[in-house]
C-alpha cells in the first residue's frame, strides 16, 4: 500500500494479516488524498488534519517528496482533540515522536509510524519500502505487485477489499501467488460521544482503547 500518515484502522490490519508489510513508495503521489492526511474526533466532531507536503505534485514519486516540519498545528489538533481521553498520556508522545522526526521522508516518517506503533502494541511487524527492493519495475500494476511477491519470497498477497476490481485471482495463479482480499468487521469501540464515527485515523482507535483492545480490534476482519 501507498504510505499513509496515520491512516485508519483497516489500513493496520492489512498490515498485521501478512508477515511482510510494504509501503509502495516508487509509484507517484496522490494529491487531496490521504497520504498527508486523515480525519480525528473533536468535541464529538469529525475534524481533518493535514501535513504539508512542499512540492507536492502527482508527478514526482512519493520516496522524492518530505513532510513538511511545520507540524506544530496538527500536534495542537491533536492535543486538544484527545487530552481527556484514557490513553492520552501513553499515546500522546509516540505521535510527537512520529511527526517531529528529524527525517521528513514521507516514506520513512510513515515507515517510522507503523513501527513505533506496532512496538506499542507489542507485536513485530516488518515493514519495509518498495523502493528498496530489487525487482522489475515495468509492465502493469499487476505485473509489478507480482514481482515485488516474488522478490520477497511470498506466497500469498493480500490486498484490501478495494482492490477486487483492480487484480485478477487467475493471473496470480499463474504466477503461483493466492490473491486474497480484506475487509474490516462492523468495529465500534467508545470515543467518548454517542454517535460512532468509523474509519477514523487510528490515532483516534489509540487514544480510546487499551493496548489489548487494539490488538482485539487489528484480527476483526475477513479475508476472501
Amino acid at each position: 500500500m501507498q504510505p499513509y500518515i496515520f491512516p485508519y484502522l483497516g489500513y493496520f490490519q492489512l498490515a498485521a494479516s501478512g508477515d511482510i508489510f510494504v509501503l509502495y513508495d516508487n509509484v507517484n503521489y496522490i494529491r487531496q488524498g490521504y497520504i498527508n492526511r486523515n480525519c480525528i474526533l473533536s468535541a464529538g466532531q469529525i475534524q481533518r488534519f493535514v501535513i504539508p507536503v512542499p512540492g507536492a505534485s502527482s508527478f514526482k514519486p512519493i520516496k522524492e517528496l518530505e513532510f513538511s516540519q511545520d507540524v506544530g498545528k496538527v500536534i495542537k489538533q491533536i492535543r486538544q482533540a484527545y487530552q481527556n481521553r484514557p490513553f492520552f498520556g501513553a499515546v500522546f508522545p509516540l505521535i510527537e515522536q512520529v511527526l517531529q522526526s528529524e527525517q521528513r521522508s514521507i516514506a520513512l516518517m510513515c515507515q517510522k509510524m507503523m513501527r513505533c506503533i506496532f512496538d506499542y502494541l507489542g507485536m513485530e511487524k516488518a515493514v519495509t519500502l518498495s523502493s528498496q527492493i530489487n525487482y522489475a519495475q515495468t509492465g502493469s500494476a499487476s505485473v509489478k505487485v507480482i514481482a515485488i511477491c516474488h522478490a520477497l519470497g511470498a506466497e500469498i498477497y493480500i490486498n484490501s477489499a478495494g482492490g477486487v476490481d483492480l487484480y485478477d485471482r487467475g493471473q496470480f495463479l499463474k504466477s503461483k501467488l493466492d490473491l486474497k482480499f480484506i475487509k474490516m468487521n462492523d468495529i465500534r469501540y467508545p470515543q467518548g460521544c454517542e454517535e460512532f464515527h468509523p474509519n477514523l485515523s487510528i490515532i483516534d482507535v489509540l487514544m480510546n482503547c487499551s493496548v489489548e483492545t487494539v490488538r482485539d480490534l487489528l484480527s476483526e476482519y475477513r479475508l476472501f
